[in-house]
């Protein structure tokens, strides 16, 4: 039986004998699947609406001939704990394991004496120490930058993100009070913050920069290890999502937009898409902040069009195919060129023929986004030559580009007051998506994150328990 045949007969009843509240789901990117998923499991009847033809929001995949292809790498750390109960969840978390220990390759070609490579790893030592030994042998700075390096993370770690001060200022003028020269910025705290907050440290709202690295490497040893998918996205975030929406009982309707969404006579919720008016208890918007604006009644926030004001950035990823294998890591980061972090997608993307297929990940792509192929064809083929000496002479079988103009917000100083949380002013709706008050930048997490807070909001007002899936946020 599906889930639109449960749904249908025995669907309505609860366990109790009355009438199961109906709930609608608008979105099926992560936020949208994790708050179905909450709210199915608590009992609740839920039905999905998805305008694409599948769920994943922009972490999916696409076919290109033989391959299957990611829009884009995207990476967890062993830190996001609500990423990875959606990966237990739908039953994929050994399809995306994480790293045993922290090892980030990295490599300068900058440098005056020719390329030379560095490595970011922990040790099992304690925080802060876990990181000692590979900041006291880190190549790409002075042994003056390495301590000073080592003051600013003390300082770091005494903060507390959340405070509204550090939302407005931004992380580069934070990192130069505390010493750090335009060298540390780019060779350690731009390596990764560009990475994870998807800007450079001075279009960086501090608070977010400080959640970042306070819970990535001050929280605990093994926080920041590194996780990824060793399949595509679309088989965890479509097809086993579907799946276990399908075993929750949930509704899943895609190619379905939601066209409007009124509060109708019986105080509950008329959703309407091109095809069908859904009639719902409660409504969880989990798209982005621009539809949502469009979708909000009167009333919902006090001031609705704050949600425009909280800017897009872009995420650029290259992908070349070589007739070759020219990489024996599984991804690296480099300094001195403008390639930014490189995976190996060979075995996840079905790649056959003895060939290599790379993917190159560039966040922060405001000069890049909009260049022609031919242009970044021609900028980044000779960069990773330069990089990948076995690249020099191979063949090229594909090069293409996926862009998303808009892969996430903005992190930029103020953002935070920008960001609703999960409950409006009108009964019965909520907000959901990485956009929204999360307290982590546009991640996963910060996606599976705004879901259990939507779900749990819903539930709390449907006098239903909700058993928050995180100890620590519960």
């Amino acid at each position: 039986m599906t889930a639109d045949q449960r749904w249908a007969t025995a669907g309505d009843t609860a366990v109790g004998g009355g009438p199961r509240p109906h709930a609608v789901v608008v979105g099926g990117g992560l936020a949208g699947v994790t708050s179905a998923l909450q709210l199915a499991d608590a009992g609740v009847r839920v039905t999905l609406l998805e305008g694409r033809p599948r769920l994943g929001g922009l972490a999916f995949s696409f076919k290109r001939g033989e391959l299957t292809v990611d829009n884009g790498q995207h990476v967890y750390l062993r830190c996001c704990t609500a990423y990875r109960w959606f990966l237990d969840r739908v039953e994929g978390a050994h399809l995306a394991p994480v790293q045993s220990r922290l090892d980030v390759p990295v490599l300068d070609v900058g440098h005056p004496a020719g390329p030379r490579l560095g490595r970011l790893r922990r040790t099992g030592l304690p925080v802060p120490l876990h990181l000692a030994r590979s900041l006291a042998t880190y190549p790409h700075l002075s042994l003056a930058e390495r301590a000073s390096v080592g003051r600013a993370a003390l300082a770091l770690r005494k903060l507390d993100p959340a405070d509204p001060a550090l939302d407005g200022i931004d992380f580069a003028t934070w990192l130069g009070r505390h010493g750090q020269s335009p060298r540390t910025v780019e060779a350690l705290w731009d390596l990764v913050g560009v990475a994870t907050l998807n800007a450079t440290a001075p279009h960086a709202s501090m608070g977010l920069a400080a959640m970042v690295f306070k819970t990535g490497l001050l929280s605990e040893p093994g926080a920041a290890d590194i996780g990824w998918a060793h399949v595509p996205l679309g088989e965890l975030h479509d097809t086993l999502a579907r799946k276990a929406l399908d075993t929750a009982g949930v509704r899943v309707e895609v190619r379905a937009k939601a066209e409007r969404i009124l509060r109708n006579d019986g105080g509950g919720w008329s959703v309407h898409t091109a095809g069908e008016t859904l009639e719902a208890d409660t409504v969880v918007l989990a798209v982005p902040q621009r539809e949502t604006r469009e979708l909000l009644p009167d009333g919902a926030l006090d001031d609705p069009d704050r949600l425009l004001d909280i800017g897009t950035a872009p995420i650029l990823n290259l992908h070349v195919v070589y007739d070759r294998k020219v990489l024996r890591q599984p991804f690296f980061t480099a300094l001195g060129s403008p390639v930014q972090w490189v995976f190996d997608r060979t075995e996840s993307s079905g790649l056959t023929g003895g060939g290599q297929y790379l993917a190159v990940s560039q966040s922060a792509a405001q000069d890049d986004i909009d260049e022609p192929v031919a242009a970044l064809r021609e900028r980044y083929l000779p960069e990773l030559e330069r990089l990948l000496p076995a690249a020099r002479g191979a063949g090229i079988r594909d090069f293409f580009v996926t862009r998303e103009r808009t892969a996430t917000f903005a992190p930029t100083p103020g953002v935070g007051r920008l960001r609703p949380g999960a409950r409006t002013h009108a009964p019965g709706l909520y907000l959901a998506g990485a956009w929204t008050a999360t307290g982590w930048p546009a991640t996963m997490e910060g996606a599976v994150r705004s879901g259990f807070s939507a779900a749990g909001a819903a539930l709390s007002a449907l006098g239903r328990r909700y058993d928050h899936p995180l100890q620590e946020a519960a």
